[in-house]
């Protein structure tokens, strides 16, 4: 017969046990975020990997504007998905593959078209966030689950979406910042709520209430020196400037919690700041600062991670780690994320190694010459 310290132990052991589960993520969804391989790769190769990863969800950017945008022109009507000016072809296809092989699009709109900011590069802000909104209007009618292609077949609908793509960093938002009464403001953050603002009016007036849209979709790190060659906002005062800016209606924020140096495994806290200060990164180690932040800001709204990855070494030999240690973290990465009750995705960047050499990103789980890495196997057996 079993003491009585046994019993209340097993008991307590189990209540603890139960309490966790509780609290794990019981929406997580799992996917991967590849445009070269989903949108532009053969999809008669790409979607079978992508069914025998079992991956639930797959992110695409949905450009507005720039070399694939839809809007190769002002269209005349805009909110008008058949308006000529649109070119949505890319972006059907890869909606079609999706549903064929019983996965979800994850829509992220990006990328001002010329005509609608004097031509400044796709990473400057509209002139009139009016032209954003009616474009997401265009997007939703679209992919709302109820528009027919010309030759009859139903588009499958998407319901998840992302405004922008790391506004925090300059590759796709400037500026970041600006001299107002000759003190420096985050204007990143000030035009990413206009941004944010757009997608989400646009969104739900199309699909009432049945898509989801996240705004954030910051990247890492910044380092907060609007003197510096390259200003970048961290995301913690990029949070509290979008906020202040007015950015609001979204239902998730969508963050990019990616690692700093090799040494660093999925719970590594970042490094402390000049001086001795606060880290300003924000990676899955110190991953509830960012949580308690938004929770504070914007009540309990919830976490999308949308990018996430390891570079392996071969070939990168200077962010990459091994083979196995990319596997390994993957895996930790992913129970990290499983324990926050709030986060809703996990999305591995990128299924195969971009081949642009030292300029590419090497964190797929195929090698560029599509070579399995240890992670392809990992990644399969993620969700039990």
């Amino acid at each position: 017969m079993r003491s009585r310290a046994t019993v209340i132990a097993l008991v307590l052991a189990t209540a603890l046990l139960g309490a966790q589960a509780a609290s794990a993520s019981r929406y997580l969804q799992l996917g991967i975020f590849d445009d070269a391989q989903i949108n532009y790769g053969n999809p008669d190769r790409v979607f079978p990997q992508l069914k025998q990863l079992r991956t639930q969800l797959i992110r695409v950017n949905l450009a507005w504007g720039g070399p694939t945008g839809v809007a190769k022109r002002k269209p005349v009507n805009p909110m008008n998905p058949n308006d000529p000016a649109y070119d949505w072809s890319v972006y059907d296809r890869t909606v079609f593959f999706a549903q064929q092989y019983g996965m979800k699009v994850v829509f992220s709109i990006l990328h001002t078209p010329p005509w609608a900011n004097g031509a400044k590069g796709v990473n400057v802000v509209p002139k009139s966030g009016l032209d954003l909104e009616r474009f997401a209007t265009a997007a939703a009618r679209r992919y709302s689950g109820t528009f027919q292609t010309a030759d009859g077949r139903t588009i499958p609908p998407v319901r998840q979406w992302l405004a922008w793509n790391e506004p925090n960093n300059p590759a796709f938002l400037r500026p970041q910042f600006k001299k107002v009464n000759g003190k420096d403001v985050i204007q990143s953050a000030i035009d990413y709520a206009k941004i944010c603002n757009a997608i989400v009016k646009g969104v739900k007036k199309s699909t009432v209430g049945a898509s989801k849209v996240a705004c954030g979709v910051t990247g890492p790190r910044g380092n907060n020196n609007p003197n510096s060659v390259r200003p970048a906002v961290s995301p913690l005062p990029f949070l509290r400037a979008m906020k202040k800016a007015g950015a609001k209606g979204f239902d998730a924020y969508a963050h990019h919690p990616y690692y700093g140096a090799p040494r660093e495994t999925p719970s590594t806290p970042p490094p402390p700041g000049i001086h001795g200060n606060a880290a300003t990164a924000v990676t899955l180690g110190n991953f509830s600062l960012l949580v308690r932040e938004v929770t504070r800001l914007y009540g309990n709204k919830r976490i999308w991670i949308t990018e996430y990855g390891y570079q392996t070494n071969p070939p990168d030999r200077i962010f990459g780690v091994s083979f196995a240690k990319q596997a390994t973290y993957m895996k930790q990465a992913y129970g990290i994320a499983k324990r926050h009750p709030r986060v809703d995705m996990f999305l591995w960047f990128l299924l195969r190694d971009e081949r642009r050499g030292a300029e590419g990103w090497q964190s797929g789980l195929l090698t560029a010459s599509g070579a399995r890495k240890p992670a392809y196997g990992v990644f399969q057996k993620l969700r039990g």
